[in-house]
């Protein structure tokens, strides 16, 4: 039997198994959807959510769920992701193809409903520049 505990928990889903419980953590759902998220074509890179993630990336601290928050509902999550883009890609089909890749494997992995994945555009990254 899977249950969700309430918002602002450590642990985001306990599992009663015969064998005993299994808890998955916060951090462990933020992860699956930043590495989720990588693998998509057109996206080079998450950005940060706030000031701290900022010094982090300047300790350069490896963190593979940052640009990703989970909120907890009654019975599902939302996801909000902040993602850099490659120039020249459609960034419309980039962020559809992370929500759709995120979802199925948050989804897959954990057995969690996601009810929502919000994708914030937060910069455009131009890797190499030709001139005419």
């Amino acid at each position: 039997m899977a249950g969700m505990l309430e918002r602002g928990t450590i642990v985001a889903q306990q599992i009663q198994s015969e064998y005993g419980k299994i808890s998955i953590r916060e951090e462990v759902i933020a992860k699956i959807a930043g590495v989720a998220a990588m693998e998509c074509y057109g996206l080079v890179g998450m950005a940060p959510r706030n000031v701290q993630e900022e010094l982090t990336d300047l300790l350069r601290r490896e963190n593979l769920e940052r640009g990703v928050d989970v909120k907890f509902n009654e019975d599902s999550i939302s996801i909000r992701l902040y993602i850099v883009v490659e120039y020249g890609v459609k960034i419309s089909e980039v962020a559809r193809n992370v929500q759709e890749r995120v979802r199925y494997h948050v989804e897959n992995m954990l057995g969690l409903t996601v009810d929502r994945i919000d994708v914030k555009v937060q910069s455009v990254r131009v890797t190499e520049v030709t001139r005419k």
